[in-house]
């Protein structure tokens, strides 16, 4: 692992390790934060924090025709590709051949986001003092439809025995632990698209307590034709061939979302650990919450989601007025847009009108899970730099928000609400704040 490496902190005997236990003990430490220190990010604007960042202040759009190959004659149009990635850079072979692409793009990010948060070996003062947490929505649909095609082609023998977990949900938490020997508190949230926010939440709560570092976020592959195929049933889906058209939510001409690959990890720690071994606290993940409303009842979503976001905001002892800037979730479906446009009404009151609403992933795609994850990380770059990102593709807007469009809207956020919805009914809000809370230590 790359990266500046630190000295490890001095190891306690036998006789201090009951004092050890205590410090860590969420009841008697209630004051537990979990922090923001690095950023993993591979997207179809670039690889890495700063070539998305970059990408999303402009205004860009990197939607395009589908080029993966078999999907030629598939009614899919448009969709947000990571071009230009070539894993065996960055993944070890032995790695390679036993995961999905989707698997590819996680340990890459990790890679990333523990290089940025200059996390070394020498700061991990126990395997067990590091968990990982991911969340997944299609799985390793390439590396399955590689073995399904060997099977019926070949016969059994040309189906290697890695298809049993490639394709699976928690491949990526496996992966990423094994590689980098994390044994702490590890897990997958399968919860719709929303389940990304519900990811971070999750690395917060083993934060609280007594985890002092998670590795977390999502990401996603579903751009084999297998995959598609499984996406074509879903109405609300794009079928727009013009990449300016495939993906306008909150406009007239709303017709559904463009998929993405991609995605982002970020690095969670506990806020003094993290001061402690000398790391920048980029963000502070103050509070979240969840709901479920049923699939496809978009009208039902506004109750549902305003909820999410109010126990999010209660949770973060966060005022209406104090959120600077909402990450909308932008499903792209007319009644989905106006039940988020009233949820936002409903629990923002009269600020909802003034707050800076903005769906950078409307530049991106839609990338299931990893979709609000990369929110949250284009959420901690603009509170850091200063700067709203526009709304790609966006330009006449239908509904009561302060959506913005064209170009970067400066500003000074420091308060961030993302919210998520997934296609099976699932709602949920993440409050962001920039910073930390505690002092540094000299």
């Amino acid at each position: 692992m790359s990266g500046p490496q630190r000295a490890r902190r001095p190891a306690q005997d036998a006789g201090e390790r009951p004092a050890q236990d205590a410090r860590r003990s969420p009841a008697r430490d209630g004051d537990r934060r979990a922090v923001v220190t690095g950023l993993g990010v591979v997207s179809p604007h670039g690889l890495g924090a700063e070539a998305h960042w970059k990408a999303v202040a402009d205004g860009a759009s990197s939607l395009g025709p589908v080029t993966r190959e078999g999907c030629e004659h598939l009614p899919l149009k448009v969709a947000g590709e990571v071009r230009g990635f070539d894993a065996a850079e960055t993944v070890e072979g032995r790695y390679l051949v036993q995961t999905d692409r989707f698997t590819h793009f996680a340990l890459t990010a990790t890679e990333m986001a523990l290089e940025d948060a200059r996390f070394g070996r020498a700061d991990v003062e126990s395997p067990y003092s590091v968990g990982v947490v991911t969340a997944a929505g299609s799985g390793g649909g390439e590396f399955g439809q590689r073995e399904l095609q060997n099977l019926w082609g070949q016969g059994s023998r040309y189906v290697g025995p890695y298809q049993s977990i490639a394709w699976f949900y928690a491949a990526s938490t496996g992966q990423i632990s094994i590689r980098n020997d994390f044994k702490g508190p590890c897990g997958v949230v399968a919860a719709d698209e929303a389940g990304g926010l519900d990811a971070l939440a999750h690395a917060a709560l083993a934060v609280r307590g007594g985890t002092d570092t998670v590795v977390c976020g999502a990401t996603e592959a579903p751009l084999a034709p297998y995959s598609i195929v499984c996406q074509l049933g879903y109405p609300e889906l794009s079928g727009a061939g013009e990449p300016d058209r495939a993906y306008r939510p909150f406009t007239e001409a709303a017709c559904g979302f463009a998929p993405a690959e991609g995605g982002a990890v970020l690095l969670v720690e506990e806020e003094r650990a993290a001061l402690e071994r000398g790391a920048d606290v980029r963000a502070t993940i103050a509070g979240h919450a969840a709901t479920f409303t049923g699939p496809s009842h978009w009208a039902e979503s506004r109750e549902g989601l305003a909820r999410a976001i109010r126990g999010a905001l209660a949770e973060a002892g966060c005022r209406p007025e104090e959120v600077d800037v909402v990450f909308a979730d932008a499903l792209g479906v007319p009644e989905a847009d106006r039940a988020e446009a009233l949820a936002l009404a409903d629990a923002l009151g009269p600020h909802a009108r003034r707050v800076p609403v903005t769906a950078p992933k409307t530049g991106t795609g839609r990338a299931y899970c990893a979709a609000p994850v990369l929110d949250v990380a284009t959420a901690v770059l603009a509170m850091e730099h200063g700067l709203i990102p526009p709304t790609p593709h966006v330009f006449d807007v239908c509904h009561d928000l302060d959506l913005v469009t064209g170009r970067a809207r400066p500003a000074e956020p420091r308060t961030a609400l993302i919210l998520g919805r997934g296609l099976m009914g699932s709602n949920a809000a993440l409050v962001l704040r920039l910073g930390g809370t505690a002092p540094r230590t000299a």
